[in-house]
């Protein structure tokens, strides 16, 4: 009898629980997306539909057509240091590559 008198708070915890992963999520989206404008918007379209400033630059979202986004973790850490001339260098930190990544995976 207990059991079902628990069911209630089981499913409502259930629900706060996947409500709070979602909220988490759109916000390391959308720090993926403010690194995306600072660092790399000026050659990479880093949205659905635009052309890249620099044609040599993919967008982002057709990264995922050419290898794993998630193949970008190391690179991210220790600096690209590929790519086209102009490309500037930079590190990201462990919470910047995951919101990075999940901001990429997400123009997928």
């Amino acid at each position: 009898m207990r059991f079902v008198r628990l069911v209630p708070f089981v499913i409502l915890a259930a629900a706060f629980w996947a409500a709070a992963a979602t909220a988490a999520d759109a916000a390391s989206r959308a720090q993926g997306q403010r690194l995306a404008r600072l660092y790399c918007a000026s050659c990479h379209a880093i949205d659905k539909v635009s052309p890249s400033p620099l044609a040599i630059a993919p967008p982002f979202r057709t990264l995922h057509e050419r290898y794993p986004v998630e193949t970008l973790e190391e690179a991210l850490a220790e600096g690209i240091m590929v790519g086209h001339p102009t490309m500037p260098q930079f590190q990201f930190d462990p919470d910047q590559i995951a919101d990075f990544l999940l901001f990429l995976k997400s123009l997928e």
